[in-house]
């Protein structure tokens, strides 16, 4: 029987990449979703086409409403940012962090993974092509794994230590495309668009879209998904 993982995935290139990764390293799929009241809904119905592709074991879509804080542009109505170079981006925290976003995701993540038994949990965050995320670092991947091993029963008594596998975080985007065409993702089912268009298309300016066309096109290809015109 495969090695249970939960991975979490949010519909994403990044996410979708290191599910590929945790599947050709051998484990069984678990993936977990959130809808936490984001702007970008839209990435929950990309997450759900990924899951079904790759024959999760489990899909879970957990609810969290995130706007009641707000404090960020993903979970209130302040504007998106666009238009802005890599250089800008990497400059301050931007409006688009999501506070104690991934700290909160990989809590739930760790109470899945205690219930299945597994002792793996894969995130795709990335510390190169980031918008200066500080929970997409390494030493905050580092110090949650510490804090895992002392929260939970399996790592208390020794039976488990809890590991928090992030294989994309010294990658650029660009490698990361390369990496998971590599391993036949299709990024046509996949969404990263902070601020899409009511049909769904990306806005082609935000951040994650600029870090995104930037990727796809230091590999020579045209993004698969459409834009907005």
């Amino acid at each position: 029987m495969d090695t249970p993982a939960v991975v979490l995935l949010s519909g994403g290139l990044d996410s979708t990449t290191t599910l590929a990764i945790a599947r050709q390293q051998g484990f069984a799929v678990y993936a977990l979703s959130f809808d936490y009241g984001q702007r970008h809904r839209i990435e929950l119905g990309a997450a759900r086409k990924i899951a079904e592709h790759f024959h999760v074991q489990q899909h879970l879509i957990m609810p969290i409403d995130l706007r009641q804080f707000g404090g960020s542009a993903l979970t209130s109505d302040l504007e998106v940012p666009k238009d802005r170079s890599p250089e800008r981006m990497t400059r301050d925290i931007p409006i688009t962090y999501v506070p104690a976003r991934n700290t909160i995701f990989l809590s739930f993540a760790l109470a899945w993974a205690e219930v299945l038994g597994a002792a793996d949990i894969f995130l795709g965050v990335n510390a190169l092509d980031y918008s200066g995320y500080p929970d997409c670092r390494p030493e905050f991947i580092a110090a949650f794994e510490t804090m895992a091993n002392l929260a939970t029963k399996a790592g208390v008594e020794g039976r488990t230590k809890m590991r928090i596998h992030v294989p994309l975080i010294e990658h650029t985007k660009a490698q990361i495309i390369r990496r998971g065409l590599e391993l036949g993702v299709d990024y046509g089912l996949t969404t990263s668009c902070y601020d899409p268009a009511p049909d769904g298309k990306a806005c082609g300016r935000c951040d994650s879209c600029v870090l995104r066309l930037r990727g796809f096109a230091e590999n020579g290809m045209e993004d698969p998904v459409g834009r907005a015109s």
